[in-house]
Parts: structure tokens; C-alpha cells; sequence
């Protein structure tokens, strides 16, 4: 039909091939429109929570250990208890993206953003957060993690109650600009930093002065209104941790009394 047209028009108008194209692209714009979009599609949105996972993917942290790591956070997503702080929320959604970081010069966006709300999209960002090959080189820059995490909060197309940034890392902030200057630079535009510490058996890496590694996060880089800091003790507790850190920004709360809490819950303020 469209040939037809096009051969009974073209002798007698210039702008016969106009119209045909114009048509096609008409046509090919029905058709994209009308395809159904999958539920963990990114778009324009009402969300309770922008989180962006900021993990340490620096040269400390072996292929194992990163594996490991994309792992317990796979598995967080995906848990009952994150999905009900999810699903108990006012929109019953949030945007989440997953960021490996390195030194100044690398920060790498794994897994962007995604809606989730139920465990079809969990599901999709787990596998995806499995599945992406490393990217992070160079040696702990949390400054320019932040700012990296920063700039996506600043530029994708959600509408957040809420904007937080979750760091998790087995040291301290090493290159790049001052941590406290880029925790601060954060906390002005109304965004959260909370803190996820690895600690090492033996003791690990501690922080610039000599004070112990989740001190520094406590003092240097969290910040903003409920800011908190958890402590993952080693691998048996690594997946509890962050099950219960997300469970925590997602709900918009603080921790408990660290007593009374086996990961190691430091609230800041204590």
C-alpha cells in the first residue's frame, strides 16, 4: 500500500517522498508507543526513596570479595524484609542504582537506575548486579564516590521523599578531594550519607589519624539527617548488614540501641 502511493505520487510531486517518510515514521512511532513497558523500566516517577549503592570496588577488594560483595546486595534486594519496607512505603516504590568505586578517576555506574517495587524488578536488578563485569581501578577515593553518586541523584528523572547515599568500604578516603568537603557539598542539597563498614579480622585498614575505620566514617563521611554507620563484621554477617541498612533507608529510620543489635549498629549522635 505504501509502495503504491508512493509510485502513483512521485511523477507528479515534489513532495511525495516527504509524505511517505513522514507516514513511516508516524507509523513507526504507533508502534513503539503501544509496546508495554517492563515494570523495572526507569521513568519519570513518584518514589519514597532515591538510593544510590555506592560499594567499594577499589584494588583492596579482591574478585572474589567483589563477588561476594554484589552478592549480599543481590540478595538484599531481593529479601521479604526489604520488599515490605518497599511495599509499606507511600508510593511503594524507590529508584536504585549501583555504583562500584576506585581511585579519583573511577567511578563506574554497574546497575542504573531502576524502579523497584515487587519482586519481578528486585529480581532484574539482582541479576543485573550479577552479571556486569568489574570496572573500578585504584585505591579509595570516597570523596569522588560521593560526588559521583551526588551527580546521579542530581540528574536522573525520580521524585524522591527522600535522597540517600549508602557508602559501604574496607578503608579510609586516600585520594581526591577532601571526603568532609564532598559529605558537605551533599548534605546542602538535602541528601543523606549513611555508611557501610567491612571490618577485617584482625582489624583491617583504619582511618588517616589511626582511629578505627568506621570512627572515620562516623566523623568524615556520613552526614545529613539520620545519618548512620553500620559495622559487617566479617562474611557470615556481611548480607545481614546490608539487608538491614536498606531496610533502614528505605523506611526512613534509625538504627536501634547498638547493644541490642548483632551487626553492629552505630547511630550517629551516640
Amino acid at each position: 500500500m505504501i509502495i503504491a502511493l508512493h509510485r502513483r505520487m512521485a511523477p507528479h510531486s515534489l513532495g511525495a517522498g516527504r509524505l511517505v517518510r513522514a507516514f513511516l515514521v508516524i507509523a513507526a512511532f504507533v508502534v513503539v508507543v503501544s509496546l508495554p513497558r517492563p515494570a523495572w523500566a526507569f521513568e519519570p516517577f513518584n518514589v519514597d526513596v532515591e538510593l544510590v549503592l555506592a560499594a567499594d570496588g577499589s584494588g583492596s577488594i579482591d574478585n572474589d570479595e567483589l563477588a561476594f560483595q554484589r552478592d549480599g546486595y543481590a540478595q538484599a534486594v531481593t529479601s521479604a524484609d526489604v520488599l515490605d519496607a518497599i511495599r509499606s512505603g507511600v508510593h511503594g516504590a524507590i529508584a536504585l542504582a549501583y555504583v562500584e568505586w576506585g581511585g579519583p578517576a573511577s567511578q563506574h555506574t554497574i546497575v542504573d537506575w531502576m524502579i523497584i517495587r515487587d519482586e519481578a524488578s528486585a529480581q532484574v536488578f539482582a541479576e543485573a548486579l550479577r552479571a556486569r563485569p568489574r570496572a573500578a581501578v585504584g585505591y579509595n577515593s570516597i570523596s569522588a564516590a560521593i560526588d559521583y553518586s551526588v551527580n546521579l541523584l542530581e540528574t536522573n528523572e525520580a521524585r524522591g521523599l527522600r535522597r540517600v547515599i549508602d557508602v559501604s568500604g574496607d578503608g579510609p578516603n586516600i585520594g581526591g578531594r577532601s571526603v568532609r568537603a564532598a559529605r558537605d557539598d551533599a548534605v546542602a542539597l538535602g541528601i543523606t550519607i549513611n555508611g557501610l563498614v567491612i571490618q577485617r579480622p584482625g582489624g583491617g585498614y583504619r582511618g588517616p589519624s589511626g582511629e578505627p575505620l568506621d570512627i572515620h566514617y562516623r566523623n568524615d563521611v556520613i552526614g545529613g539527617p539520620g545519618a548512620f554507620v553500620i559495622v559487617a563484621g566479617g562474611e557470615l554477617d556481611f548480607a545481614q548488614a546490608v539487608r538491614r541498612k536498606m531496610v533502614l533507608e528505605i523506611a526512613g529510620r534509625t538504627p536501634a540501641d547498638p547493644r541490642r543489635v548483632r551487626a553492629g549498629l552505630i547511630p550517629q549522635g551516640d
